[in-house]
């Protein structure tokens, strides 16, 4: 588990390029430790954290510290920044390292904050990383990895092998501590609680107030109280600053800035000639979906979790182009999760929490896209398949079909 295979594997992919390598992703999960885990497995490496003191003293007095590290073989020494998008000039200092000793070193950088937030007038930066997210454990990470992204996408209804008592736990353990690896790997709701109430307020007011300089912390975190209340429903800006008393352009900013800082993310809906004529309105999800109370809205946003990861996971290791949108027609219809590669829609997935047969949008909207659908469960030893005209549509429970996703 600690491992972290699948984003071993995307690192092992962007290693041999010249170009330093940035993962980006939300605050504690788990970017430093799996940072280290690679030093330690690197002949020659350097870790560097700007929120420890003498570090910051280090980069400070010497932009050329990392010259000090000690060398056990001729391979080129990978070094390892933490949280350096903090110094103020943190983009100029990295462009002159790599212009400098970027044939000489291999520079990870990690932050918890979007690497790429600061680009007013310009990226310094441009061509000279490539970046990957590592996201809170999901399913599809601690209990997948047996199938090739070539089967999956010739088969996305097949599942390999039945779900087992650890991989339901497992999905239930998620569901009531999040993906994050501390709530997580303790195994009590009491750490969750405590450690969702101190996550969030750091979150909002150090991280957001000393990177961006929002003052109206107040109102921003009581926008944040009111979101798990509308997850799974496109997300109206309008109605949310009329029930906080802000502006639009408040609430639009404010939303970014949670997007920016991985406290949510966002799903568009799909642009084809069903979806043009409707509002363009996405989709909000929590990455601390323990929070999300109402129990199908906390389903839907664990399975848009694994799909984001792993959508997300497959372009950035070469795979082509994905996307996760979601689906909703003139007429009302509508499917919650809808993946795309390359511009081409490829397969639906809608959330129930029981219900066995696939509902009538999910049918109407797949006979007019032509492509296979799933409807997932939060049910146990589940395993249908419907014909759909000449297509099939497979009911199936969540933890079993999730644990065949690459």
């Amino acid at each position: 588990m600690e491992h972290r295979t699948e984003y071993q594997k995307t690192w092992e992919i962007l290693k041999p390029h010249r170009q330093m390598v940035f993962i980006s992703g939300p605050r504690q999960a788990g970017k430093t430790t799996f940072a280290r885990m690679l030093a330690s497995e690197a002949p020659n490496s350097l870790y560097f954290n700007w929120d420890l003191p003498d570090d910051k003293k280090r980069l400070i007095e010497n932009p050329l510290f990392y010259e000090d590290v000690n060398r056990r073989d001729p391979s080129k020494p990978i070094v390892i920044l933490d949280e350096i998008h903090k110094y103020h000039d943190w983009k100029n200092f990295l462009k002159g390292a790599y212009d400098r000793d970027g044939a000489g070193y291999k520079f990870l950088v990690t932050g918890s904050g979007r690497l790429d937030l600061y680009r007013k007038g310009g990226d310094s930066l441009a061509g000279r990383y490539f970046l990957f997210h590592l996201w809170p454990f999901t399913l599809g990470e601690l209990h997948g990895g047996t199938r090739s992204l070539d089967d999956f996408l010739r088969a996305p209804l097949e599942c390999v092998g039945g779900s087992t008592r650890s991989i339901r736990n497992a999905w239930e353990s998620l569901a009531e501590l999040s993906g994050f690896p501390d709530p997580f790997l303790s195994g009590k709701k009491q750490t969750y609680n405590i450690w969702s109430r101190a996550y969030h307020r750091q979150l909002v007011r150090e991280d957001v107030r000393d990177l961006t300089g929002i003052k109206n912390i107040e109102t921003l975190e009581a926008m944040f109280s009111v979101l798990p209340a509308r997850i799974g429903s496109p997300l109206s800006m309008n109605n949310l600053a009329g029930d906080l008393k802000v502006s639009f352009d408040s609430v639009k900013s404010w939303l970014r800035t949670f997007d920016d800082f991985y406290v949510t993310f966002r799903i568009a809906p799909w642009s084809e000639k069903i979806t043009r004529a409707i509002t363009k309105e996405k989709k909000l999800y929590l990455f601390d979906y323990a929070l999300v109370g109402e129990e199908g809205a906390r389903f839907e946003n664990m399975v848009a979790l694994e799909l984001h990861r792993a959508v997300t996971g497959w372009t950035e290791q070469g795979n082509g182009d994905y996307a996760l949108h979601y689906v909703r027609t003139k007429d009302g219809d509508e499917v919650d999760f809808l993946l795309a590669r390359n511009g081409l829609p490829f397969l639906l997935v809608e959330c129930k929490l029981s219900d066995n047969r696939p509902t009538p949008a999910l049918l109407k909207i797949q006979s007019r896209l032509n492509i296979p659908a799933v409807q997932l469960v939060n049910q146990a030893g589940v395993y249908k398949l419907f014909s759909n005209d000449n297509l099939k549509v497979a009911v199936i429970s969540a933890d079993r079909w999730i644990t065949s996703l690459p």
